[in-house]
């Protein structure tokens, strides 16, 4: 490797770390730290969120627990491949509410709960449509139109 190579490395390096000094391991959303998102097995999440997970789904795509902690009750799910988490996400916002996204896991509760878990687990916060619409609009009698 030649002097201007190293010198190069060396200065990216040391740039990256001072990044990282900078920034911190986590980052600041609206005032909050937020923790560098946590990954692993359900179980790994569940504990990192303060819950005994009571497994409803257990297949080689997907599992599902519900967890209670402290802050309340969710739902922590764990996908096998980004594509099946994000098509899966996709058709659950169909139906609304509030989700803590890591990769390859999700966590759905209420807009406090998740907020909560977000301090334990990082993640970014996305939330459902508002208005259901599988399989046609919803009026605002009630009918289908479509």
């Amino acid at each position: 490797m030649s002097v201007t190579r190293k010198r190069l490395a060396v200065g990216t390096a040391g740039a990256f770390m001072a990044v990282l000094a900078v920034t911190g391991c986590g980052s600041e959303d609206g005032g909050e730290k937020v923790p560098e998102t946590a990954s692993g097995s359900l179980e790994h999440l569940a504990s990192e969120a303060g819950c005994k997970p009571n497994m409803q789904t257990d297949a080689d795509t997907i599992r599902q627990a519900i967890c209670k902690n402290t802050d309340g009750k969710f739902v922590l799910a764990t996908f096998a491949t980004d594509r099946g988490q994000r098509e899966w996400l996709n058709g659950a916002k169909d139906y609304g509410g509030y989700y803590l996204v890591g990769r390859k896991w999700v966590a759905i509760g209420e807009k406090k709960m998740v907020t909560a878990l977000r301090g334990q687990l990082g993640g970014i916060l996305e939330e459902g449509s508002e208005h259901m619409n599988p399989g046609g609009s919803h009026n605002k009698s009630g009918g289908h139109s479509g």
